[in-house]
């Protein structure tokens, strides 16, 4: 999986179209191999990434969890810790 993915659901505070709208971005990124499309294909780029981001909302919106909703800043520091380890070898 993409690194720059980042998951998106069972957050509090809740996703924001921004952070779904980037997670499309990267997902379309990965997928197309482009960084940024071509002239040619900058319509069909910036349509899967508004049709990624529709389909991942109506996705998060209907899923379903007992699990308490996770805090950003701790997810934010095990990534940190994660990287350190990974970078510091």
């Amino acid at each position: 999986m993409c690194r720059n993915i980042k998951t998106l659901f069972n957050f509090e505070p809740p996703v924001t179209d921004e952070e779904i709208r980037a997670a499309s971005l990267q997902f379309v990124r990965k997928v197309s191999g482009f960084n940024r499309p071509s002239k040619a294909n900058e319509a069909a780029f910036h349509a899967a990434i508004d049709e990624i981001a529709t389909i991942s909302r109506s996705l998060l919106e209907s899923l379903e969890t007992n699990a308490p909703p996770r805090s950003r800043e701790e997810e934010a520091a095990k990534a940190r810790a994660r990287a350190a380890q990974r970078f510091s070898r």
